[in-house]
């Protein structure tokens, strides 16, 4: 499993504004989307293309496309909605799945409660969304699901990680030859007790969406 902290000033700064308390949801939302586009960037740097020929107003030119089958994008609810369009737009082609997945906050683990997916998922490359790796169940679930229908090369992008999240995926597929990728704004110092990514963000389905 390969984990990519993306260094960059536009990155830090949002993040910054991410996780200040005073940051209301509107703008919370919005800074999310913008963030989510830079690491996309990022992320699609090894997405799959195809050569193409295009005629310019003067002559042909060689150039790539994507490759078909098109890439998936995956959000994992409800937070991941959050990261969708900041996704698709450097993706408008992709398509997109969805999969419900909740912790259960007294064991910690992921249990899923919806999923609109493809059941063939042979030769796709997939595209995670999910901003919070704490423990790592979550997604670590979301991953194997599509591994089993077949991906062959995923990628979930993360605003933020915790180093117990990372050892556990790696753990977790460390059996697993296909190619597996995290993208992430910052990995943070540490879990509290509860689960919860120090010093973090807070809950960022709250926080994109409130309380409900």
């Amino acid at each position: 499993m390969q984990t990519l902290a993306v260094d960059h000033p536009l990155v830090a700064h949002k993040l910054t504004t991410l996780r200040d308390v005073r940051t209301d949801s509107p703008t919370f939302r919005r800074l999310a989307d913008e963030l989510v586009t830079l690491l996309a960037y990022e992320a699609t740097r090894d997405v799959r293309v195809a050569e193409a020929t295009v005629q310019t107003p003067l002559v042909p030119a060689q150039g790539v496309q994507l490759a078909s089958p098109k890439p998936l994008v995956v959000p994992i609810l409800r937070a991941g909605l959050g990261m969708l369009d900041g996704m698709t737009r450097l993706l408008p082609t992709a398509e997109v799945g969805f999969l419900g997945m909740i912790r259960d906050e007294g064991t910690l683990q992921a249990q899923t409660y919806a999923s609109r997916l493809p059941d063939d998922l042979s030769g796709r490359q997939c595209y995670v969304l999910d901003p919070m790796l704490a423990t790592g169940g979550t997604l670590a679930a979301a991953i194997r699901l599509l591994i089993e229908r077949g991906a062959d090369d995923v990628t979930a992008l993360c605003l933020l990680a915790a180093p117990e999240g990372l050892k556990y995926l790696e753990q977790a597929f460390s059996d697993i030859s296909a190619p597996i990728k995290v993208v992430t704004a910052a990995i943070d110092s540490h879990l509290n007790e509860q689960g919860f990514i120090m010093p973090g963000l807070g809950d960022a389905g709250d926080r994109l969406y409130g309380v409900v």
